[in-house]
């Protein structure tokens, strides 16, 4: 059994933060997020693993490499455009052969990973298993319509749903889906849909296998659910300190301060990780938060937040709730006359007091 791997896309809405940073990147508990996935597959015996890329391929290869810390065999597919989860299954039947696979996508969060799923496909063996969780607002996911263990229709973001059962991001298939991706025309969106892939099979007689999770996973497409990923995560941190503490500094709860970081003068409340290298002085940093590497944190606050790596925060009375890119200055000005200073990018919120 193979895997497939989706870290294309644009990420346009974690903007600005992905205009220089490919999304599945983004770390979550201080882990890029498609690490997860591909610790998720290592962990479920799958060793053969596509990854299907766009253009951040640059950074994709950069941080995962040819899978060897993992001890998997990584092969890189190159998608032109975000032109449909169909379309990268598509491109990647050269790669899958007439093996069965999983496609990830590798902006989800599965916590409980995917090892007993995939046992659950390789036993009952039909054509397609697909993963469903109940969402608050269908509206935005991929929505599936089910009488009883029988999967009737499949639609990508409908107006009107008729169910709130939503695809998640793990497909497992044979090859019989590829019969489908070269049958199916692009939708209004100009995108080879997976729903309209697996809609086929359904329609011409292939087994379509439903599997209702319980579990907790995330769509990591949006700032709100990415902070509530490093919530969930963090608070089954390993507390360990690996940095230097000073006796002014206290330390309570789940507390992880890694190698070359250092705390002086400040109170960490946990469940918190300390990135490498990072400097927290005469600061209070809350739960929740995840402090990337060569981060400097002095005379602030912040909490339930993630600050991503060779970004500096000095003066500011508080941060919640947010997420600061890579080398990003925060800095209370002195400058008369009394006044907010800010250079954004595009897609930039900022909320002031």
């Amino acid at each position: 059994m193979k895997a497939l791997i989706l870290s294309g896309g644009k990420g346009t809405r974690l903007r600005p933060i992905t205009h220089t940073s490919a999304k599945q990147l983004l770390p979550v508990a201080n882990k890029p997020i498609l690490f997860y996935g591909i610790e998720a597959v290592k962990e479920a015996g799958i060793k053969d693993i596509g990854i299907v890329v766009g253009e951040t391929v640059n950074e994709i290869r950069n941080a995962v490499g040819t899978g060897k810390k993992w001890g998997v065999n990584v092969t890189y597919i190159e998608q032109e455009a975000p032109l449909g989860l169909a379309h990268a299954v598509k491109i990647s039947e050269d790669f899958i052969g007439d093996e069965t696979f999983v496609m990830y996508l590798g902006d989800n969060l599965i916590k409980d990973g995917i090892t007993s799923l995939v046992k659950e496909f390789q036993k009952t063996r039909p054509n397609a298993q697909i993963l469903l969780a109940r969402v608050p607002h269908p509206e935005q996911f991929g929505v599936v319509e089910l009488k009883g263990e029988k999967v009737l229709r499949l639609v990508e973001k409908p107006k009107n749903p008729r169910s709130d059962l939503a695809l998640v991001g793990v497909y497992m298939f044979d090859k019989s889906i590829f019969e489908a991706v070269n049958n199916i025309k692009p939708s209004w969106r100009n995108e080879l849909e997976i729903t309209d892939a697996i809609q086929y099979l359904i329609e011409h007689n292939f087994t379509v296998r439903p599997h209702i999770i319980t579990g907790w996973w995330k769509d990591t497409g949006r700032l709100e659910d990415i902070l509530e990923a490093n919530r969930i995560l963090l608070d089954d941190l390993k507390a360990y300190v690996k940095g230097k503490v000073d006796k002014e500094s206290k330390l309570s709860g789940k507390v992880r301060v890694e190698e070359g970081a250092e705390i002086r003068n400040s109170v960490i409340r946990g469940p918190v990780i300390i990135g490498k290298n990072s400097r927290i002085v005469n600061s209070y940093i809350g739960p929740f938060t995840s402090i990337y590497y060569e981060v400097t944190i002095e005379n602030s606050e912040v909490e339930h937040s993630i600050i991503l790596e060779n970004s500096k925060i000095k003066d500011i009375k508080r941060i919640e709730d947010s997420l600061v890119g890579q080398n990003v200055y925060i800095v209370k000005s002195k400058a008369k006359p009394s006044a907010y200073r800010i250079m954004v990018g595009d897609s930039s919120r900022v909320e002031v007091v």
